[in-house]
C-alpha cells in the first residue's frame, strides 16, 4: 500500500470529517495524503473573470486550512493539496488514478438537511476503479455513529457470500483489520433454499432451519480458510444471519470502525454498479463505508 490516500474537500462539515479519515488512514499506512479542492466554471456564456478568479482563492484557502489543521495534528503526516476545474465526481475519478484509496464525504456542501448520501459519493463510489471510503455525519436514529466505547476492540465488518466469494472485497477488509489491529467480522445473510417454500408448508421445522444454517456455516468456514492461513494475525468472527443482507450488515456494523462493501465492475455504470445493498447501506450506515470494485 505505497499509492497516496485521496480526499475530496470543498469547506463542509462532511468534507472536513472525510479528511480527518483520510489523514488517520495515510498516517496508518504510511503514505502521503492528497487532497483536492474542485472548482468547475461558473454557468453561463459570460462570466466575469474576478467571480471566477474569487472561486478559485475560496478554494485555495479551504485546502490551505485543512493542510494547517491536519499537519499540526498529525506532525507525522505527509500532505499537500490540489485544485481542479472539472466537476467534482469527474475531478476525484481522475485524481484517483495514481491514489490507493479515495474518501469523500457522504454529503458535501450542496444538497439538503435530511439528505443522507449526495450525488457525488454515489457518482464516485460507482465509477471509481479503486476502494472508495464513504465517511458520514452525524445521523440522529440512524444505525448507529460509528462511535467506539473506551478500550474497546476496533472492529471492521465486511459482507460475504461464500456462495459467490469475492477476493477483492476479502482482501481489502483482512488488510484493514490488519492495519488497524481490529476484530474482523465476517457477515454472510442467508435465505430458505428454495425446496423450504411449499403451498402445503406454512412453517419451517426447527431441524430443517439448523441444518441449512450449518451448512452455511460450514460454506462460509471453507471459503474464509485461505485467507486466515494468510493472516494469522487477525482475529475474525463470523456472523450467519437469517435476515436480509443490508440488514444483517448494518445491525453488525453498530460502533463498528469500518464497513467494508463491493461493487461489481462490469454490470453498467452509475448509481446501479452498487446494488441494493451497498446502496442502502451507504444511505443507512452510521460508521465509514468502504466500496470496492470488483470484477462481476
Amino acid at each position: 500500500m505505497s499509492d497516496p490516500v485521496l480526499a475530496g474537500v470543498d469547506g463542509s462539515e462532511h468534507s472536513l470529517a472525510a479528511a480527518e479519515w483520510a489523514a488517520r488512514e495515510a498516517v496508518l499506512r504510511d503514505v502521503p495524503l492528497r487532497l483536492l479542492h474542485a472548482a468547475p466554471p461558473l454557468p453561463g456564456d459570460v462570466v466575469p473573470h474576478q467571480a471566477g478568479e474569487t472561486l478559485r482563492r475560496v478554494g485555495e484557502r479551504i485546502v490551505e486550512g485543512v493542510i494547517a489543521d491536519l499537519g499540526a495534528r498529525y506532525p507525522e503526516l505527509r500532505v499537500r493539496g490540489a485544485q481542479s476545474a472539472e466537476a467534482p465526481a469527474e475531478a476525484l475519478l481522475s485524481a484517483a488514478h495514481g491514489a490507493g484509496l479515495l474518501v469523500v464525504g457522504a454529503r458535501g456542501s450542496g444538497g439538503f438537511n435530511g439528505l443522507a448520501v449526495g450525488s457525488v459519493a454515489l457518482r464516485v463510489a460507482a465509477a471509481a476503479d479503486r476502494p472508495v471510503v464513504v465517511v458520514p455525519g452525524p445521523r440522529p436514529g440512524g444505525f448507529g455513529n460509528g462511535a467506539r466505547p473506551a478500550g474497546a476492540v476496533p472492529q471492521v465488518v465486511v459482507g460475504f457470500d461464500a456462495h459467490r466469494p469475492v477476493g477483492e472485497v476479502a482482501d481489502f477488509a483482512f488488510g484493514a483489520a490488519r492495519t488497524r489491529g481490529a476484530v474482523l467480522r465476517v457477515v454472510q445473510a442467508w435465505a430458505f433454499p428454495a425446496e423450504a417454500v411449499s403451498p402445503r408448508t406454512l412453517f419451517v421445522a426447527e431441524e430443517d432451519r439448523a441444518t441449512w444454517e450449518d451448512q452455511e456455516v460450514l460454506r462460509l468456514s471453507d471459503a474464509l480458510r485461505a485467507r486466515q492461513e494468510q493472516c494469522p494475525e487477525v482475529t475474525v468472527r463470523t456472523d450467519v444471519v437469517l435476515l436480509h443482507p443490508a440488514e444483517a450488515l448494518l445491525n453488525t456494523a453498530r460502533g463498528a470502525d469500518l464497513l467494508v462493501v463491493g461493487s461489481g465492475a462490469g454490470r453498467g455504470g452509475g448509481e446501479g454498479r452498487l446494488g441494493p445493498v451497498t446502496h442502502a447501506v451507504l444511505h443507512h450506515a452510521g460508521c465509514p463505508v468502504a466500496v470496492v470494485p470488483h470484477a462481476a
